[in-house]
């Protein structure tokens, strides 16, 4: 079996990994994403226990127990980037003797839980709606590093947006497409809308935002709306769901991304009080992974 040398599996001196700075035993099986540091401790303040936090850098992680379920909640920080960090170092926690540097012979697949925010594209996507994706389409360009064959489903989705609303569009990076754990859908996203979100590189000019400044992708929003794949539209822009589910794929794990809907870029609205959408999420993630 193969042997993860140290400069590819770096391990702390205190036998923690290197970015997250967690033991393997520190995680759950259960592991709930969050973009905002700040954001974890509005996570674990509804676990019944909690067995440890920890912090490195922008990487905050408590784990602990809700009924009975053990959880783990992260930040990842914003963007791919940090995502590649995490999935990878997550699962070499779940997956890598950190004794021996091998490969352990019995996989763990761990479910990965986003719980982030995001902007609507559609004009009847309002303001506070909970949206999961069901597909991510990333324009950022991690996963054509990693050796990822699309399933059948995703093929025929990505082949149909290309032709569509990717012939209207000048992609400065090729896109790549990657779908949510259909085990979690069907057992944690009960009555939320579903939808196709695009994965970007950035906030501003990669969104379609206009400051100061002049954008090499004129009418992105205009085109993408336009998509529509056996029901499914481009509903909402965010920085991490099509990584996440890229490297959850390719890992083997089960991943769901929940989108608190901050912004209608079509009617550019904003919530007048996102803590309260941003809440009803967490609460109601929380309910569902705790039945886990």
């Amino acid at each position: 079996m193969k042997h993860f040398p140290p400069s590819e599996l770096i391990i702390n001196p205190d036998g923690s990994i290197y970015h997250l700075n967690l033991k393997p035993e520190q995680i759950a099986k259960n592991i709930i994403t969050v973009g905002d540091p700040d954001r974890v401790g509005e996570v674990s303040k509804y676990f019944d226990s909690i067995e440890c936090k920890i912090q490195k850098r922008e990487f905050v992680t408590h784990t602990g127990e809700l009924n009975g379920t053990r959880i783990s909640v992260i930040s990842t920080g914003i963007g791919t980037d940090n995502i590649d960090i995490v999935l990878n170092e997550l699962d070499a926690l779940a997956n890598i003797d950190f004794e021996t540097r091998i490969e352990k012979e019995e996989h763990t697949s761990l479910n990965i839980i986003r719980i982030g925010t995001s902007g609507s594209m559609q004009k009847d996507i309002a303001v506070n709606t909970l949206l999961i994706s069901e597909y991510g389409i990333g324009i950022d360009g991690l996963l054509h590093f990693y050796d990822y064959k699309n399933n059948a489903d995703e093929h025929m989705t990505f082949l149909h947006f290309m032709e569509t609303a990717g012939s209207e569009i000048n992609f400065p990076i090729r896109p790549y497409i990657a779908s949510a754990s259909k085990k979690l859908i069907d057992t944690l996203g009960q009555n939320f809308l579903k939808g196709i979100t695009l994965t970007c590189p950035g906030f501003y000019a990669p969104q379609g935002r206009v400051l100061r400044n002049d954008i090499a992708v004129p009418n992105l929003i205009e085109n993408l709306r336009k998509f529509n794949h056996n029901n499914l539209q481009c509903t909402n822009f965010e920085m991490e769901t099509a990584g996440i589910y890229g490297l959850s794929n390719v890992f083997g794990h089960q991943a769901i991304s929940f989108n608190a809907i901050l912004a209608n870029r079509i009617t550019n609205e904003f919530s007048t009080n996102p803590k309260i959408i941003i809440e009803k999420l967490i609460k109601t993630v929380l309910n569902r992974v705790s039945k886990l």
